[in-house]
């Protein structure tokens, strides 16, 4: 695949927004080595353009036949080293992946007859019994393997729910349910997730639970073992309640591995909302319905953490790409270089989409776009588009507090 074409843009007008954006990509095309012949876009829009949505996926119709088109809304848009937050904005991107080895999919076209060893997936927050679905989609990719995320949307005063926004693209534009575009065994890619939380004490197994309450860890009542990890002093309620709003769950399966090292989790490790206390039985209620086995572990987020670990998955991805890349001396000779330093990684991304938690855009990372200028900095000035999620989908979960970073190569 050649270099893929992207842009981002913001305009309080939609459609002034999308030629903004077009004019970027207009720009780009002419440049050795990019996308010419566009198959595939990504088109992603804050919640500020929803109402617009069908009208914009019109509009890069119209300007690029042919192109088949994913995306969703999110209270953030993402592109290369830059954030937008609450402000009207689009962020896309466009490949050149073989027609022959994707598929879009969703609703009214599902995924059938697909040979799909890899899969994007938007979904609608609000969608019944959404992790059984993305399950099972899992085990009809043939790696098993999904990334993407939720649809994300401020609450409108106007409605009845704050996901009445939450709007996923798949050549057409759609809430509730999911969509996505799935990928033939040819399509070369690399993905990593990247964990915003650090745990404050060490991981225990469910050993009784009802519905989401979690009743006993390692035999003990699961609120006795709560207190004791956060060291709360229950004769000081108003501190107690204080650390209490800070602390989060990470959960993972019994066959996962909690910690892949003291003090951080491991990457099937979920994080989950601390969402009640049921004194009477010394219990915890969280935000998912635990199972006898599981792992759990309490948490907090981390802003110095979260930034160590994206540069570990940056890293990783780049040493990825290096490990593929070809003789060095061939290398040297292609780029007409004879200074000694190695090629940049970065030269074989054809383009990267990342999705991440709309709790962990913004200020937790301590100044604006400051989680994508570390991606940035870590990949190069690679083409990248992406969004911030009401969830993050990586594997067969559905994550929170995460970063999902996928890697085309060309």
């Amino acid at each position: 695949m050649k270099l893929f074409l992207h842009a981002h843009a913001k305009h309080p007008d939609p459609h002034m927004a999308v030629a903004l954006a077009a004019a970027q990509i207009k720009a780009q095309r002419g440049r050795a080595g990019s996308v010419t012949d566009p198959t595939l876009g990504w088109l992603y829009l804050t919640d500020h353009f929803a109402p617009a949505a069908q009208s914009l996926l019109a509009d890069v119709r119209s300007r690029w036949p042919g192109t088949a088109w994913v995306g969703a809304v999110g209270v953030g848009v993402a592109g290369n080293g830059i954030e937008y937050f609450g402000e009207p904005a689009v962020s896309m991107m466009l490949g050149d992946v073989p027609r022959t080895q994707f598929r879009v999919f969703s609703g009214i076209e599902p995924l059938a007859g697909f040979d799909a060893a890899t899969a994007q997936v938007h979904a609608d927050p609000s969608t019944d019994d959404l992790g059984e679905l993305i399950d099972e989609l899992s085990q009809r990719v043939r790696t098993g393997y999904l990334f993407g995320g939720l649809a994300s949307a401020h609450a409108d005063g106007a409605a009845t729910s704050p996901f009445s926004r939450c709007m996923h693209i798949a050549d057409g534009v759609f809430s509730g349910g999911l969509s996505g575009v799935a990928f033939g065994p040819e399509v070369a890619l690399i993905s990593r997730v990247t964990q915003g939380c650090r745990p404050v004490g060490p991981a225990r197994t469910v050993s009784a639970a009802e519905r989401n309450v979690v009743l006993q860890l390692d035999g003990e009542p699961a609120l006795d073992c709560l207190v004791r990890d956060l060291g709360i002093d229950q004769n000081l309620p108003r501190q107690a309640l204080e650390r209490l709003r800070q602390t989060l769950v990470g959960l993972s399966d019994s066959h996962d591995d909690a910690f892949v090292r003291p003090g951080q989790f491991g990457v099937d490790t979920r994080v989950r909302h601390l969402v009640g206390l049921d004194t009477s039985r010394r219990g915890i209620a969280i935000a998912d319905t635990p199972a006898v086995g599981m792992r759990l572990a309490f948490c907090r987020r981390d802003t110095e953490a979260a930034r160590r670990d994206l540069v570990r998955i940056c890293t990783e991805i780049r040493e990825e790409l290096e490990s593929e890349s070809l003789p060095q001396a061939t290398a040297f000779a292609l780029q007409g270089s004879s200074s000694g330093h190695a090629p940049r990684a970065a030269r074989r991304v054809a383009g990267a989409v990342y999705v991440s938690c709309a709790g962990r855009g913004g200020p937790h990372f301590g100044t604006p776009s400051a989680e994508l200028a570390i991606v940035r900095r870590a990949l190069g000035d690679v083409p990248l588009t992406g969004f911030f999620a009401n969830g993050e989908i990586a594997r067969r979960h559905v994550y929170g507090y995460t970063g999902v970073l996928t890697v085309f190569t060309g």
